[in-house]
């Protein structure tokens, strides 16, 4: 806690100490003698000899490391990679994984999302029981001796320090299997007949493993299971959709619920206020921060932290102990606070509609539904949406595609609330909506129960840090998805 207080008002210094340790310790690799790294004298010397970066352009490097070259992008040989969805020309991202990454970026984002929580709850028994972690799998890496590739979640479980695997649970053969289906079952009957105080993973993929404890018990709440849970430590997709059906799985006034921004590039956010949703921007890991002024027309300024403004939207540009060096990861975050610098996730810079001019993120659709869900009561497990560019009648509208685990009692009225309250929050789209004139009201297709599951199974993406795309301005998933809602 002490260590963390120095974000109150030390946030530059901290970040220029990152910066200065990344270049030092990468300046005799093949990329820090590139871009001059052991010359750099700080941040202006630094983003004068290095360009942004997307994977496509350090794809080539990071398969080099897979086939076991050393010093190429971090010093020594890199052994473990975290498979994360794909870009436009590949199925999967390689994202490489160091031993110091591991350690100072993940794990340390582990402790003090723990360090957090027990200050916010010093009554806690957190550590009378037991954890349920959930992950991913992983496979052999290229079948060179001791690298692994997989998700994160696993590689993180498989070098997890033995001591932890006392207080954890389901042991480490059945976390790691690849099956989802088979693994959920077994979960779920290793941890039923535990103690289990604290639960972590994905929203999504979590419910679907509380909802087999709950066929297995025969329980109609979880704290009849497990009498003592307090928290769930979650993060991969926004919650939004997924806390009512969580609020009736677990009634005890007890429950906690705290967000992390933990994704495969690196550990980022905490959220560190129970009655504030937005995450503490965690600066003293091996993480160096920039910002690139954003919004669906195009891309900014690129700006360090200490220049950042509220409310403003940025796409996150990071510099890891990983060896990722001004990579653009794809995450939008709008900052409510600057001291500390506390931020919102918005969306993906590639995860909006505007093909109308509408400028639709993530964020606004989160907002709508929430509202929407507020309205009528209905819950929202899934959805997804797309432009209808033009019908028949040369009407353009979009096309919303949701899969409720309480439905509505009138979807034309639930899809009015949700078209109006994004009117609300989205200039943009309320001057397309204006008298119907570019854009049609929304158009909402109720989806059968587990027709996303359904989908993710077929792309062979159940389980691990695998996430439904939520906006598009592309056709493409919605179209398959909609075949299949039959």
């Amino acid at each position: 806690m002490k260590e963390l207080e120095r974000h109150q008002n030390g946030g530059e210094q901290l970040q220029r100490q990152v910066l200065a340790h990344l270049l030092q310790e990468a300046k005799d690799t093949e990329y820090g003698r590139q871009h001059l790294f052991a010359q750099a004298k700080g941040y202006d010397d630094f983003i004068r000899h290095t360009p942004l970066n997307t994977y496509e352009d350090v794809k080539n490097d990071i398969d080099r490391m897979r086939h076991g070259e050393r010093d190429v992008l971090w010093p020594g040989r890199v052994k473990w990679y975290a498979k994360s969805s794909g870009t436009t020309n590949d199925k999967s991202k390689f994202i490489p994984v160091s031993a110091e990454g591991l350690q100072r970026v993940h794990y340390a984002g582990g402790y003090d999302s723990v360090a957090l929580y027990l200050r916010n709850n010093p009554q806690s028994r957190l550590f009378d029981g037991r954890a349920l972690i959930l992950g991913g799998s992983h496979a052999p890496n290229y079948n060179l001796p001791g690298s692994l590739v997989g998700d994160l979640s696993a590689i993180l479980i498989e070098n997890i320090n033995p001591l932890a695997n006392l207080v954890r649970v389901p042991k480490k053969k059945t976390a790691l299997l690849s099956d989802f289906e088979i693994k959920r079952d077994r979960i779920a009957r290793e941890a039923l007949h535990k103690n289990v105080t604290n639960i972590s993973g994905v929203p999504s993929w979590m419910l679907s493993v509380l909802n087999r404890v709950m066929e297995l018990s025969g329980k109609t709440h979880l704290e009849e299971v497990w009498p003592n849970l307090e928290v769930f430590f979650h993060g991969g997709v926004a919650f939004t959709p997924y806390r009512k059906q969580y609020e009736q799985l677990i009634t005890s006034p007890r429950m906690h619920y705290m967000e992390t921004y933990n994704a495969s590039e690196g550990f980022f956010g905490i959220q560190d206020d129970p009655a504030d949703k937005s995450m503490l921007l965690m600066l003293d890991y091996g993480v160096f921060y920039e910002f690139m002024e954003t919004s669906t027309e195009g891309q900014g300024a690129v700006i360090p932290l200490w220049a950042v403004e509220k409310d403003k939207n940025y796409a996150m540009v990071i510099s890891t102990s990983c060896g990722l060096w001004r990579y653009m990861i794809g995450d939008t975050v709008r900052f409510t606070s600057t001291n500390p610098y506390k931020f919102v996730i918005t969306g993906r810079t590639k995860s909006f509609i505007n093909a109308f001019g509408e400028e639709l993120i993530v964020d606004n659709a989160e907002q709508g539904l929430a509202y929407a869900c507020q309205q009528t009561g209905a819950e929202v497990q899934e959805y997804t949406a797309a432009p209808v560019f033009m019908d028949s009648n040369a009407k353009c509208r979009h096309q919303w595609l949701i899969e409720f685990s309480k439905a509505p009692a009138d979807l034309q009225q639930f899809a009015q609330l949700l078209d109006r309250r994004l009117q609300e929050v989205n200039s943009d789209y309320e001057a397309k909506r204006y008298k119907d004139i570019t854009l049609q009201p929304l158009e909402l297709i109720q989806a059968r129960q587990g027709l996303f599951t359904d989908w993710m199974r077929q792309r062979g993406k159940l389980g691990g840090q695998n996430k439904v795309p939520r906006l598009s301005n592309s056709r493409e998933h919605i179209e398959q998805l909609l075949k299949l809602n039959k």
